[in-house]
């Protein structure tokens, strides 16, 4: 016979909870925890710091009730358990905050308010909600020493991490790279991979794609007697084709010269695209039409194979500018080849902006052709876009440069124009992109074969939720490269659970670590401690608030 419990109907739990709670404050049950096992084996836990310039939220309660299991674990398997508490003071959600009460922006920062009251007022504001955070600590029966917590914006702490770092930088793990990094417009500073890795940074957009024409200078027998002769290279970013200088093609595919005819403009052309994606760009069905037969406006648009070539056959050829708007000098407007381009989608045919992507500075650093810088007015080399996202103002470069080196009468219309509209306050997602904009000069120009719309994945700021661009920057890195596989022989050590997070998600980042992009083009932070001449011919490390002093 089954056991009959009593009911308690009357059972409450938020009493209990307040009985449980003032019998553990009345007595100190938390450090006397810590006082009777004195001279135990020690396990000290440092607790990942929230930041309280927010109000805690359940999220908090659940991670903090994961951690708190560990750490009474330990007590009960007769550990001194000394449990540290933090506080994050720094970082990107501080500073937008700040800057959103302020009704300020980055470039603000050292015109309308100085970089002192401004990191006064981010000191003012990241500990506005101590109290509460407190208050949830406690009710929450979470121990953990708050009377002595580790604070990121404290000098102790600064001067720790200094440590670090100068330990770093001995070993040759902390060096300063200028590479084609994540940038985000709307928080003014580089993102690390880590950052862009965050769940939701990735996300399907709809953007309006171009395959533009590339005219041919130096064309190939075959190439040459059917209309102009062009290269069609298609891309995903129209805003970057103003900063084109090389084209790429893959060294294993082979290329085809198709007579043809321009679909917006009817006027005879020859294309060279991959052959594995000619049935993409010409309907089989108008292989057969004479190209004498068409007339403006058929639907079908007659095509003649004329010519076919590998890819290696290929480099070197040359191309007129798509859009001379700048001069970025000798050496610029060719093909060459790259291992990275593919055959799934496009022409075969890869538009190489060395400013704003990762391999196309790669393949054209290995092909000697030289990226599309301008000079600003401070005597910078800069990429055509700033770092709000837009085209640089002309006021805002170099005059001499602007007279010797740019069309400055085609850049002028263009000038302020933001690549992306979530960087356009004035704009929203329904008005008129850059990119339709240059489509539809390069249709008016005859340079644009199709023009069409296409999701792709592409990725956002995880503060700002807007999108990023790949961008040139000057950052410290710090070369976690070097430690992969160390790290990856450490990971397989692990009993992960779930074990598909250790050998997934974790495992695969492992797998394809990158340097950690460790500085911030932000004011209030960690400062790193290093110190250049202008020449970049010294430098010195210093690891210490003394170290400092004696350098003084």
């Amino acid at each position: 016979m089954s056991k009959k419990f009593a009911e308690y109907s009357k059972f409450d739990l938020s009493n209990v909870n307040k009985e449980v709670l003032k019998k553990w404050q009345d007595g100190d049950i938390f450090h006397k925890s810590l006082e009777i096992r004195e001279g135990h084996p020690s396990f000290v836990f440092y607790e990942g710091p929230p930041s309280a310039n927010g109000m805690p939220g359940i999220h908090h309660v659940i991670a903090r009730s994961i951690k708190d299991i560990f750490c009474r674990y330990k007590t009960m398997k007769g550990y001194l358990v000394n449990r540290k508490a933090g506080w994050d003071t720094h970082g990107l959600p501080v500073e937008l905050g700040v800057e959103k009460t302020l009704g300020i922006t980055k470039e603000d920062i050292g015109k309308k308010i100085s970089v002192a009251e401004y990191n006064a007022a981010c000191r003012r504001d990241v500990m506005k909600f101590t109290k509460e955070w407190t208050d949830l600590t406690q009710k929450m029966g979470y121990w953990v020493d708050l009377e002595n917590p580790y604070i990121t914006y404290d000098n102790r702490y600064i001067e720790t991490l200094w440590y670090l770092l100068k330990e770093l930088y001995k070993k040759g793990l902390l060096y300063k790279g200028y590479t084609i990094q994540p940038y985000s417009p709307a928080a003014g500073t580089g993102l690390s991979s880590h950052e862009l890795n965050q769940p939701g940074c990735y996300r399907d957009v709809k953007d309006t794609t171009c395959t533009a024409q590339f005219r041919i200078l130096d064309p190939k027998p075959e190439m040459a007697g059917f209309g102009e002769p062009f290269f069609l290279a298609w891309t995903t970013t129209p805003w970057t084709l103003p900063s084109n200088t090389a084209l790429c093609v893959g060294p294993n595919f082979t290329y085809v010269a198709v007579q043809t005819y321009n679909p917006y403009t009817g006027m005879p052309m020859t294309a060279v695209l991959a052959k594995d994606l000619l049935n993409v760009y010409f309907n089989p069905k108008a292989a057969d039409l004479a190209l004498t037969d068409y007339k403006p406006g058929d639907k079908l648009v007659p095509f003649k194979v004329v010519g076919e070539w590998k890819g290696p056959e290929l480099a070197g050829m040359h191309y007129e500018q798509l859009i001379p708007w700048v001069n970025p000098g000798e050496g610029a407007f060719r093909v060459i080849t790259g291992d990275y381009v593919t055959v799934e989608d496009g022409t075969g045919i890869v538009h190489i902006a060395p400013t704003f992507g990762a391999d196309d500075d790669r393949v054209a650093k290995a092909s000697g052709v030289p990226p599309l810088m301008m000079i600003d007015k401070d005597g910078n080399r800069r990429p055509m876009v700033d770092m709000t996202g837009k085209f640089y103002l002309l006021e805002d470069l170099d005059p001499e440069y602007v007279q010797e080196h740019m069309n400055a009468a085609d850049y002028d219309p263009w000038q302020g124009k933001f690549v992306k509209n979530a960087y356009d306050a004035t704009k929203g997602e329904k008005d008129e992109t850059l990119d339709i904009e240059i489509c539809m000069m390069l249709k008016a120009q005859n340079r644009v074969f199709r023009i069409e719309k296409h999701v792709h994945n592409y990725p956002h700021c995880w503060r700002t939720d807007k999108p990023v661009l790949y961008y040139p920057l000057d950052s410290w890195f710090i070369r976690t490269t070097a430690c992969r596989e160390r790290m990856i022989e450490l990971n397989n050590t692990i009993n992960w659970k779930p074990q598909s997070t250790g050998t997934g998600r974790f495992g695969k980042w492992l797998e394809n670590l990158q340097d950690w992009n460790l500085s911030r083009s932000r004011y209030w932070g960690t400062p790193l401690p290093i110190w250049r001449t202008e020449d970049g011919a010294e430098e010195i490390c210093i690891g210490s608030v003394e170290e400092l002093y004696n350098e003084i």
